[in-house]
Formats: C-alpha cells, sequence, structure tokens
C-alpha cells in the first residue's frame, strides 16, 4: 500500500456542500480525493429541500438574502446539468411556498416583510383569508392571510446527495471513508493525511459540516467557528395524492413549522433548533411539538401515517451565515457553516470554491462571507 499520493484538491466533508465543490472542481479538470468518515451523517439526510430565500428574509440580513437569490436562480441549471451527468433526478420543483399567518399579529409582521422585500426587488403576493383558503384548501379554517412566494423551490436532498456522489464517480473524484487531518503549517497547507497515507494537496477544503472544527490539524489561526445546531424532522404519508399544492410554512404560537410536500406523497414536517451539541437521540418534545403545530396549521394530517423522524446538525457560525473562501493559511479553503441554508446554497458555494481554486478569485456575492469577518471583528 502507498504511504503517499497527491491531488490538485482535497475535500473533507462529502456532504452536499462538499460532494458539490468536488464535483465541480472535477469538472474544471482538477484530480479531487473527497474524505468523509461517515458520509451518510451530514445535514443533507435530514434536511427537507426547501428553496426559500424569501420566506427566511430577516430584516437584518439582506446580504444573506441576496446570496440565497443569486443561488436560487442557479438551482434549475444546476439541477439539470446535475441530473444530465449523473443519470439521477434530484427532485426540484418548482411549487412555491406559503407563508401563512396564524394571526392578526402575523399577518401585519408579514405585510411588512411583503413591503420590505418590494424595497429589495423581491416578488411576493400578499393573500387575505379568502385566496389563501383557494390556493390551500386543507389549511385550517380561520386563518387571516398569508404571504405567497411563488418563486420559490424545493428539491429533495437525499435524491440531490446521491446525484452528486454519481456524478462525483463519474467525472473520476476518489472517496476515502475516513477521518482526515490536515496537514500545515502558518505558511501553507501541504495536504492531508489519511490513516498511514499521506495525501499532497495544494489545496485543501474544510466542508464538513457541523463537524469542521472537529478536524484535526487546523492550525489555530485558521480555525473555523462552526458548532452543531441540532434539528428534527418527521416524514409523514396520507393515503392517495398529496392535496398540498404549496411548501407551507406558519409560526403557531410563536413556534415555526414548515410542511414540503413530496411528488409520491410523502410530507416532510420540520424542523426543531435546538443547542445540544452532538446527541442525536430524537427528543420526545421535539416530535411532538411539530405534529401538535403541523396539525394546526393542516388538520388533515392527524390521518398520517408516520414514515421516519430523523436527527442531524446544522452547521452554525457565531452570525449564522456560511462561511466560504480562503482562511489565513495559503491554500486552506473553508465551504462550511450554512445552517439553514446548506441545501440552498450548494450551487453557488460549489462554483464559488470553484473558482476561487481555479482562478484566486471568489465570485463578489461570497465576499461577505470570507472567513475573515470574524478575524475582522476582532
Amino acid at each position: 500500500m502507498p504511504t503517499s499520493t497527491t491531488s490538485d484538491i482535497t475535500v473533507l466533508g462529502a456532504g452536499a456542500i462538499g460532494a458539490a465543490v468536488a464535483w465541480r472542481c472535477a469538472q474544471r479538470g482538477l484530480t479531487v480525493t473527497l474524505v468523509d468518515p461517515a458520509p451518510s451523517r451530514g445535514a443533507w439526510n435530514t434536511a427537507a429541500g426547501m428553496l426559500a430565500p424569501v420566506t427566511e428574509l430577516h430584516y437584518t440580513e439582506t446580504p444573506l438574502l441576496r446570496l440565497n437569490l443569486a443561488s436560487l436562480a442557479q438551482y434549475p441549471a444546476f439541477a439539470a446539468e446535475l441530473a444530465d451527468e449523473s443519470g439521477r433526478p434530484t427532485g426540484l420543483t418548482e411549487n412555491g411556498t406559503l407563508q401563512v399567518a396564524w394571526d392578526g399579529a402575523d399577518f401585519a409582521a408579514l405585510r411588512e416583510l411583503h413591503e420590505f422585500g418590494r424595497t429589495l426587488g423581491v416578488a411576493t403576493e400578499l393573500l387575505g383569508e379568502a385566496e389563501l383558503r383557494a390556493l390551500e384548501p386543507a389549511l385550517a379554517p380561520g386563518l387571516p392571510g398569508g404571504l405567497l412566494a411563488a418563486g420559490d423551490q424545493s428539491v429533495d436532498p437525499r435524491l440531490l446527495h446521491a446525484a452528486l456522489v454519481t456524478a462525483c464517480r463519474r467525472r473520476g473524484v476518489r472517496f476515502v471513508e475516513s477521518s482526515g487531518t490536515v496537514l500545515a503549517d502558518e505558511d501553507r497547507v501541504r495536504g492531508v493525511r489519511v490513516g498511514g497515507v499521506e495525501i499532497s494537496s495544494p489545496v485543501v477544503v474544510l466542508a464538513a459540516g457541523a463537524w469542521t472544527g472537529t478536524i484535526e490539524g487546523v492550525p489555530t489561526s485558521a480555525a473555523v467557528p462552526v458548532r452543531p445546531v441540532k434539528g428534527q424532522t418527521l416524514r409523514l404519508r396520507l393515503d392517495g395524492p398529496t392535496r398540498l399544492n404549496h411548501v407551507v410554512r406558519a409560526a403557531v404560537r410563536g413556534s415555526s413549522v414548515y410542511v414540503v410536500p413530496r411528488a409520491d406523497g410523502q410530507l416532510v414536517v420540520g424542523a426543531s433548533t435546538e443547542e445540544a451539541g452532538f446527541d442525536p437521540r430524537p427528543r420526545a418534545g421535539a416530535v411532538y411539538e411539530l405534529l401538535r403545530d403541523a396539525q394546526t396549521v393542516l388538520p388533515e394530517l392527524s390521518e398520517a401515517t408516520w414514515d421516519e423522524v430523523s436527527t442531524s446538525f446544522r452547521p452554525g457560525s457565531p452570525d449564522n451565515a456560511p462561511i466560504v473562501g480562503p482562511t489565513r493559511i495559503p491554500g486552506l479553503l473553508a465551504a462550511t457553516g450554512h445552517y439553514r441554508n446548506g441545501i440552498l446554497l450548494t450551487p453557488i458555494t460549489a462554483s464559488g470554491v470553484a473558482d476561487l481554486v481555479t482562478t484566486g478569485t471568489l465570485p463578489g456575492v461570497l465576499a461577505p462571507f470570507t472567513p475573515a469577518r470574524f478575524a475582522e471583528a476582532t
């Protein structure tokens, strides 16, 4: 067995982000090694796959909204190209998102959000009670209205990841199912050690999601501040075809809940948010709260059958925005910290990192999200 090998780029983390980065770099003629000790553990396996930048909008997050919108715009071409290369579907659906108001105060907040979005060129439609019921007859009666983001989409992250893995293999990406230790000093990254094998790489990408902070060998000056944020989602099924036409979101008495319909009739309900470290055990209270709130908005879910409860960990950063770009160590890059938007930001992160590797330039829309912002804040 060889004790050393080479690779133009080594990506640590084979989730949706890491696999997409590997695929895009391999498309550009680079030799790529993808290293992950447990590829199935990633947040993609639990994520619902909402591509919903508009209904994730907050007043202090305009740069993130622009990034999310830019990635959403790339999704149709990205998914089509991926399906063509892999021969696998991604589950991309252009079904729009319906943000439902629980009460009058919620509706007033949605009206303000609608007006704020208009100042940024974001198209949404404010709906009254009758219009809301006409779009989604399965909604509970008495809801005062909602906000329709017709351009929002959804994707099946499990299908997406399977397609990315297949596309990587067809492009010659080498997979190593093991932990990797970064080999670097303050002047330059040299590669990665996997077991007794040293992979010499001029570029190493930290893309292990919530586990990025556990990667060994990263110099302290280049450490990426990522923490695990536990999330649980439920997968339910109603007899016969689903009667839900849109992704439905709501805040029931202040608790956020969403329901994402799949083409096969499955309904994904999510998602809890807990600062619980790397504890993978489903929490009964979180499951109960998701079911309670989802049924409050969509009463017919009380007749649904149970498919699955899944748990994983979102990669949270100090400002809950992604961390993409060069660290202080030349050749050591970050592509992590995407928090709730990992699936949405997969296309733009992958193309952005591939641009950085091949041209030395990060696209401008990603410039506010480099690791340097944390150094600047200290």
